[in-house]
């Protein structure tokens, strides 16, 4: 079997294999698929594995940005992971992995994230558990008491505005010092705007994308850098509820519209978990954001059998970050202990986990620099 770049020829087979894994799409959503992935595949991001010419494996990496802290950088999001029937328990799936893991270093990227539809094999690749997209279940009349201000102005988007889509959740996720959203490229949202059955609104600093699911409204994304936006939007959703009965809304652990209900006891809240993995020690240190009063260092050694063992100074001071190379220290994490220490689990956990072992001198530093409440509020 070889690994090979994916192919426009490569498509239908690729198209079939994800059939076979996820089910039947219908046309509409073969169509969105492949303007999608056909940009892509000049970009070395969308990977096979072949036996002879048939087509056993796929998987694409995706190119976002992620925050950390309120500071963004270039993530591979791993999606259509895919293994043919036939070929399953071969080891395909591990070997297809190895390479995107390779590859989204290769293209650049010190961070990558999964939605994994099983843990084992990605977790034996290096990532881990990190955080979730937070669904909550909301009744439409208690955002309809959301009393607007007036003074945000709000209007509808289209394709023409993904430029700005991308400007605001820079904003927003800065301000608010976000860590795990992601944002998807100029390009892809264009063509995520052109889909006629969403509603979309776009203020200054803030925009929603919502749609009827069934009798129910859901809310994909909603942002805000300010609180008379926050409570416009919201308001605009909660509108429906002469109709609607419930609205389903990704949201941040700590929303702010949760704040703003009149009543909050039992709620029902489905968390879809997400794994990450850092692919480069010192480019993903550098990237992050951290805390601006942390001003401390710590020594560890990062075992990684893919991208390989290396031990670290750790330094932070300003809100930024640096990781040089050293000889080996006394405190061992596995990747996926350290990536998972990277999205904010604390030390206690890694320890009691076995992702970290040896000197626990730097434990409180760690916990203090990494702090975080990841979250994302887009499923890939």
């Amino acid at each position: 079997m070889e690994i090979r770049d994916l192919t426009p020829e490569d498509l239908d087979a690729a198209l079939d294999l994800r059939r076979r894994a996820f089910g039947p799409l219908d046309a509409s959503d073969i169509e969105r698929w492949r303007k999608a992935v056909l940009p892509v595949l000049g970009e070395g991001r969308y990977l096979g594995v072949f036996d002879g010419t048939r087509l056993a494996a796929a998987a694409r990496l995706r190119p976002f940005t992620q925050w950390w802290h309120g500071r963004p950088q270039p993530m591979a999001g791993v999606a259509g992971v895919t293994v043919s029937p036939e070929d399953r328990g071969r080891g395909v799936g591990s070997r297809i992995m190895r390479a995107v893991v390779e590859r989204g270093a290769a293209l650049g990227d010190a961070v990558s994230a999964l939605y994994p539809a099983t843990t084992a094999i990605y977790r034996a690749i290096g990532y881990e558990h990190a955080g979730a997209q937070y669904n909550v279940r909301l009744p439409a009349e208690s955002l309809r008491q959301i009393r607007p201000s007036g003074l945000a102005k709000l209007r509808r988007m289209g394709p023409d505005d993904a430029a700005e889509i991308v400007s605001v959740l820079h904003r927003v996720h800065g301000a608010a010092r976000s860590s795990g959203p992601v944002s998807w490229d100029e390009q892809t949202w264009r063509l995520w705007l052109g889909n006629e059955d969403d509603f979309l609104y776009l203020a200054d600093d803030g925009f929603v994308v919502y749609r009827w699911r069934g009798e129910d409204m859901e809310v994909e994304n909603l942002v805000a850098a300010s609180a008379d936006t926050l409570r416009a939007l919201w308001s605009l959703v909660g509108s429906a509820s002469s109709i609607a009965r419930e609205v389903v809304a990704s949201v941040a652990p700590d929303d702010p519209v949760l704040w703003l209900l009149r009543e909050r006891s039992v709620e029902e809240v489905k968390q879809r978990r997400w794994m990450f993995r850092v692919l480069d020690v010192a480019a993903a240190v550098e990237r992050r954001g951290y805390p601006a009063h942390v001003a401390c260092e710590a020594v560890v050694t990062v075992d990684d059998p893919i991208r390989g063992r290396g031990a670290w100074r750790l330094e932070f001071a300003g809100g930024s970050g640096a990781a040089t190379s050293v000889e080996e220290s006394g405190l061992t994490l596995t990747v996926n202990g350290f990536s998972a220490l990277y999205a904010g689990i604390p030390t206690a956990t890694l320890r009691l986990s076995g992702l970290m072992t040896g000197d626990d001198r730097y434990d409180e530093a760690l916990d203090a620099a990494f702090a975080a409440k990841p979250y994302m509020l887009d499923y890939f």
